[in-house]
């Protein structure tokens, strides 16, 4: 197992339309995307996409949406280790100027127990917070076996504090921030004081905040993508997340402001394609990405 990725897994469906109907109107959008969704799933995705070969934990359902799914992860040579559920999960998003409306239907009643893994030889293990016993559980292995745990914080959620004390890079959104009622300098000490090593937040056009080790907090800046360029900013943190897994999985020696510069340029590529799947780029679109936008970045390797 070289990734392993932890998450609730959903079929999202992205409309763009003029208006949304409402009472008994009709109204034809103008384009609309259907692929896989769900934060960890989404980063699995982007880091096959990449080149690596990633193991997906996610909820599954017999149903034909739960097909669709495992036709999604076989296309892209995701290895998928289903928890089943009843139904599967539905994400109707409609991008805005820049912004996102979400309306999910979700089931998160697991009928089995977690699928026992071998994550012995994992380079990664990223969570999204979600599965939340499954995501302890093999924190717990991971720290153990010296593999690094990386979690996207896209919410506070039941064991957050718990598993926090076995992350080494936590990438949290504002949102989180606004949950725990701290400007996102204060996370980041918080972050640090439970031991994270790298540590970040995610405050879209505004770029990062982050900090390696014991050093400064720092800002990395968003990329300067036009607005008119901008098409659906829904996805791109998973993005996001799935690219900076993916290159300190090359190269975990390397310094991790190039891992997240190497993210941000996935980043600012997937903004410009609407759906999920039409968001993940290739190696090669990531370069262009950040050489067309002033940050060329160099040594990338590829297997």
């Amino acid at each position: 197992m070289e990734a392993l990725f932890i998450g609730h897994a959903y079929i999202d469906v992205t409309i763009v339309a003029p208006a949304i109907p409402s009472g008994d109107d009709k109204t034809v959008a103008d384009d609309y995307a259907v692929s896989f969704g769900g934060n960890a799933v989404t980063a699995a995705f982007a880091y096959a996409k990449l080149g690596g070969k990633p193991d997906l934990l996610a909820t599954q359902a017999d149903d034909w949406l739960g097909r669709m799914f495992e036709d999604m992860a076989r296309s892209y040579r995701v290895t998928l280790h289903e928890r089943k559920v009843s139904r599967s999960s539905l994400s109707l998003v409609i991008p805005n100027n820049g912004k996102r409306a979400i309306l999910r239907m979700r089931d998160d009643k697991h009928l089995h127990p977690f699928p026992p893994l071998n994550v012995g030889a994992a380079k990664v293990l990223h969570l999204d917070g979600h599965q939340q016993d499954a995501a302890l559980h093999y924190a717990v292995q991971a720290r153990k076996n010296g593999t690094l745990v990386s979690l996207d914080g896209g919410a506070v959620r039941g064991n957050t504090d718990e598993l926090l004390e076995f992350v080494d890079v936590a990438v949290v959104a504002e949102r989180f921030c606004e949950q725990m009622e701290r400007t996102p300098s204060e996370v980041l000490h918080v972050l640090r004081a439970k031991g994270v090593k790298v540590g970040g937040v995610t405050m879209g056009e505004r770029g990062m905040l982050w900090f390696e080790g014991s050093g400064p907090e720092e800002h990395l800046p968003a990329l300067p993508v036009p607005k008119d360029l901008i098409v659906d900013t829904n996805g791109a943190g998973d993005v996001f997340h799935g690219a900076y897994v993916w290159a300190y999985a090359q190269d975990p020696n390397a310094p991790w402001s190039r891992h997240f510069r190497f993210a941000r340029a996935a980043s600012a590529h997937a903004i410009q394609h609407l759906g999920n799947e039409a968001k993940l780029p290739a190696v090669a679109e990531v370069l262009e990405t950040a050489a067309r936008y002033g940050d060329p970045i160099q040594g990338i390797m590829t297997r």
